[in-house]
């Protein structure tokens, strides 16, 4: 998926599901959070830790890579104006 296509699928999900656009702060630290939950997980499927009693393996990753599209392209977005 190019950047481009990744953009236009978040802008057409925030006009019609999503809430709003959120400032560059609020942004930085949606990213900083999900980049984290990211490492964490890839740290357990892939590194040397394990998954916690209760906690599904892989539960997360298809979300996850929803939300970093977002997290990217308001940080793009940001960079343009």
């Amino acid at each position: 998926m190019t950047i481009q296509l990744a953009q236009e699928k978040v802008h057409q999900w925030v006009t019609t599901t999503g809430v709003r656009y959120f400032n560059e702060l609020t942004n930085m630290a949606i990213l900083t959070e999900e980049v984290g939950e990211l490492s964490r997980h890839m740290a357990r499927q892939y590194g040397e830790q394990s998954y916690k009693a209760g906690e599904e393996k892989g539960k997360k990753s298809s979300p996850m890579k929803w939300r970093m599209y977002y997290g990217y392209y308001c940080v793009l977005q940001t960079k343009r104006e």
